[in-house]
Order: C-alpha cells, then structure tokens, then sequence
C-alpha cells in the first residue's frame, strides 16, 4: 500500500502501520467541564472481564500487555488528528468511525479495545455505539443484555440519552444497536439523524463517540455515518484485506477527510521486541 490518495490518507495514516495483536481468536485533553445532566435512571451494567480476557481484548485495570501498548499508541494519533479537526468543527472532531472494509477483519475487536483504552485517559468520557445494525455485536463481546439503542432513537420511539447504560468501567457507556430495523441506512441518512448524531457529542464536551460501523463493502449504513464523523480508523486484516477491497472501502467513506489505517493480525516473532515487555521487567 505504497501508492495512496494524500486526500483520504491523512494523519499518521502510514508513517507507518499501526501493528495489533490477533483480533479474532482467528494532545492535549479537553479542558475539564460539566457532563451533560445524567438521565434518571439511567442503568449501569457490568463489564465481564473475564470474557474480555478469553477473547484476548483489553482488561480494565489489568496489567499493561503488548496489546494495550499498541491502543495506547494507536488513540494517540487518533487524539491527534481530533485536535486537527477541532479547529474546524469541534463536536465532529469527538466523533470516530471503526469500518474495515469486509467482515471478520476485526473491526469490533478493535472498537471495544479503542473504547477501553481511551476510557483511562484523563478529562473524557467514551461512549461507544453499536451501529453494526444488521449484526451487533459489543453487547454480547462486553457480556451486557441487549436493550433499546440508536435505531429506536432514530426511529423516534425513545429519547437517545435514554438509551445510552453506564458501565462499571469508568467513563465508558454503551449504546446498543437497538430493534433491528430494514430502513437503517434510511434512517440514518434522515436531517433528524444528523441532528440526533450531532447531540451524542454536543450534550457532552468531555464526551468521545466511538462507532462500531458494518464493513463498509457489505453494508450501506458505513458510507452514510462516515459523513457524521471527524475521522475514520479503517482496521485493516494483514492476512485477508485486499489493497483493491481497501481501495474500495475508503472510496465508500470519502464522506470522512481523515481515514487512518491500523493493520490487524499481525505475526510477531517470538524472539523479537514487543511493546508491553519492557513493564513485564519492572523490579528485575
């Protein structure tokens, strides 16, 4: 992927790629302010850490591995291109597009693990939303129930707010899918979605809203939110993308000026440096 458009590929795009762990068993803060006014009775679930660990994902409050020392590096370019975008629409620049361009190239595991990460920084809070409509999957990775999401919201039978569940994880929040519905793309791309959409960030200026997107060559939903969003981390799988599916993908997203990449299922060698060892020798 030498050849590129300097247009879409922006950022830390590749200065270089971006390595990350199997997904599949397969700067600046902003400044400290009020959070939007909690909704009564808002409920608060908890997070499976177990099923985090089976799954190889992030555990909060757990020790620092060669995974979460790739997300550390991977938010923080995308904190930096957040700085960029916020100089032209603040709100946007706290909105983030996870896409890849076909199923199964790790782009949910890549969201919770981008959620998790980000959710440790200082000064914000992360709402992660499950807008893969035709097979969400956060819920059920996060070990939580299913409930009322963004498509209800959308579909005007709830309040979004109302449908947003704390998490014990501090400053983490979900918002699930929703009823599964055969106009979501339309609803989407309705003038009271992009008002809706606007709000998560609007209501909440510590707030970062991060979307599990469906791949954007198997499903309309992706191209119609990457117009929503400030930037775009397309999860690229190294042992199956394509560079003609990748092409293809970020021309499907061109709604979004910055697309980063991160590339997914990498091979480490065994007996080579990874991030993560040097605090596994901490008192040696």
């Amino acid at each position: 992927m030498n050849e590129h458009s300097p247009k879409r590929f922006t950022g830390s795009l590749i200065q270089r790629a971006i390595a990350m762990m199997p997904a599949l068993p397969a700067e600046e803060a902003p400044a400290k302010s009020q959070s939007a006014p909690p909704v009564q009775d808002r409920p608060m679930v908890p997070i499976d850490r177990n099923r985090l660990a089976a799954a190889g994902m992030l555990v909060p409050g757990g020790p620092i591995t060669p995974l979460a020392e790739e997300f550390r590096m991977v938010k923080r370019q995308l904190l930096l291109t957040a700085r960029g975008v916020a100089g032209v629409d603040a709100d946007r620049a706290r909105m983030i597009l996870v896409c890849s361009a076909q199923p199964d190239e790790g782009k949910t595991f890549c969201a919770i693990n981008l959620a998790l990460s980000m959710a440790a920084e200082k000064d914000v809070e992360i709402l992660l939303v499950d807008a893969d409509f035709a097979k969400p999957d956060v819920s059920k990775r996060l070990g939580m129930g299913e409930g009322p999401g963004l498509l209800d919201a959308l579909d005007g039978q709830i309040d979004v707010e109302a449908c947003i569940v704390d998490t014990d994880v501090p400053q983490l929040a979900i918002l699930p899918a929703g009823t599964r519905s055969v106009s979501d793309t339309e609803l989407l791309a309705s003038d009271g979605a992009r008002a809706m959409l606007d709000r998560l960030a609007a209501a909440n200026p510590r707030r970062i809203v991060i979307f599990d997107s469906p791949p954007a060559l198997a499903a309309s939903p992706a191209s119609v939110l990457a117009l929503h969003v400030g930037q775009t981390m397309m999860v690229v799988r190294a042992d199956r993308t394509s560079e003609e599916d990748l092409r293809a993908a970020v021309a499907a997203l061109d709604g979004c000026e910055h697309i980063q990449l991160v590339l997914n299922a990498v091979s480490f060698q065994p007996s080579g440096r990874r991030f993560g060892s040097y605090y596994a020798q901490a008192g040696r």
